[in-house]
């Protein structure tokens, strides 16, 4: 029987044989523009900014560029600033069944190796599409008894790993040692998110992607030039389920599955809120007439932080309670992407303190396929309850490429003039023509 590395090599090197398909080429786009708007809009934030100057300062100089600062970097400078900015503000795309984010290691990954190649516009979106494939088999393969913690970084460094085995059109031997380094160098993340022993989750290290993104660059350099690592390290059972790796492999890719987030927190929430502003917008209430919130939603997302007088944004980020807060006095808008003015403010956490949450067992039960949540209002003269709902963005609610557009202009607005926006916009779209130069240039 082949080891798993070795399947997953095959799979890598049969995308470069076949042409893209439409759902792959326009979800890749779709992809890569929201990534790039939640990189830009991350840009600013104490975390990607002490990123870029350890970038520069450890992993040397080159001509990366540092996307949307007119900085450049070494190679793996430039994955180690992009993957963070992109996901600093929680922003970034995810997935289902990875129970995680691809993108913010996969397409900084793929953008600033693109560069360093003569990659067309097929093997730009191969490499996207078997990223993100790669990514979410292996993370949904995890066997929760000896892998407990469930954050992105732990899987996230074999997805930029297989993207960029096939970006840099590896062989087989090279593209299965790539991905068994990946998988072994990848962090631990023991302490870290909502599965981690740790209690103090508001911080920058959050689910450790930017330096798995890193790690993936490092071990297809490595493999390349000769490095080894166990290629049987997903073939262990009590630790990664092989079945579930290899089901359906070519037959359509899971980027088909990724989601779209419109909020600035974490996935967990974002039903709670659409079925809460989706109550407010069709009763007119205002924030002044609300008693209390009731959110009913599944067992996870009460592991969350979940402090109703957060100290960082972070915090926020992993706040049900308070980002209700926020929608609820602030509106819709504030929540992507989220500022600083929203911390220490009294009326907040006291209208978090009106938002209680529950475990519904049916919807605990479908948790992870879905996400959802039921919200009731309660005023002095009236009660209202919501359906239950799965967030907007989701494939079963999925975001168009124009919706993705609204969002980008919404969350660079107040870091990109507007015809950069517009730059950046149009070398998204041209990419199956010009290969990415265009949005690289734009980028710059």
């Amino acid at each position: 029987m082949p080891l798993i590395t070795e399947v997953l090599a095959d799979h890598i090197l049969a995308t470069s044989r076949r042409t893209p398909s439409c759902e792959d080429r326009n979800m890749a786009l779709k992809c890569v523009l929201d990534l790039v708007g939640a990189a830009i809009a991350g840009r600013d934030m104490p975390g990607p900014t002490a990123v870029r100057a350890t970038a520069r300062a450890l992993m040397g100089d080159g001509s990366s560029s540092i996307w949307a600062t007119g900085q450049t970097a070494s190679l793996a400078g430039a994955v180690f600033a992009n993957a963070s900015a992109a996901s600093a503000l929680d922003l970034d795309d995810g997935h289902r069944l990875a129970r995680g984010h691809p993108g913010a290691a996969v397409i900084p990954t793929v953008l600033t190796l693109l560069s360093e190649t003569n990659a067309g516009a097929s093997d730009l979106i191969s490499a996207i599409s078997v990223g993100y494939d790669v990514g979410a088999r292996i993370a949904a393969a995890q066997m929760p008894k000896m892998i407990a913690t469930r954050q992105t970084g732990r899987w996230a460094s074999v997805a930029a790993a297989a993207a960029g085995a096939r970006l840099l059109r590896c062989h087989k031997d090279q593209a299965s040692q790539a991905l068994a380094i990946a998988a072994v160098l990848a962090p631990n993340q023991q302490a870290n998110g909502s599965s981690g022993y740790s209690q103090l989750t508001g911080n920058d290290v959050k689910e450790g992607i930017a330096w798995s993104a890193v790690l993936g660059l490092a071990a297809v350099k490595l493999a390349i030039g000769g490095h080894t690592g166990p290629t049987d390290v997903f073939d262990h059972p009590d630790y990664y389920d092989r079945q579930a790796i290899l089901a359906g492999l070519g037959e359509r890719s899971h980027l088909v599955g990724t989601y779209f987030k419109p909020y600035a927190c974490c996935r967990y929430i974002h039903a709670a809120l659409d079925a809460f502003l989706m109550l407010i917008d069709g009763s007119k209430i205002d924030a002044s007439d609300i008693a209390f919130v009731e959110v009913e939603t599944f067992g996870w997302a009460l592991k969350l932080g979940n402090k109703r007088r957060p100290t960082t944004l972070v915090d926020v980020q992993y706040s049900l309670p308070y980002c209700i807060a926020i929608a609820a006095i602030e509106g819709r808008d504030a929540l992507a992407p989220l500022g600083a003015d929203l911390l220490g403010r009294e009326d907040l956490s006291a209208f978090s303190e009106k938002v209680g949450l529950s475990i519904n067992d049916e919807i605990d039960a479908l948790f992870p396929g879905e996400t959802l949540a039921r919200v009731t209002i309660s005023t002095s003269t009236r009660r209202l309850r919501s359906e239950i709902l799965g967030p907007l963005g989701d494939p079963k609610r999925p975001m168009s490429f124009e919706a993705i557009e609204e969002k980008f202009h919404r969350v660079t607005r107040g870091v990109l003039p507007p015809e950069r926006q517009r730059d950046i916009v149009a070398g998204v779209l041209d990419m199956p023509d010009d290969h990415g130069s265009g949005l690289l240039m734009a980028l710059r």
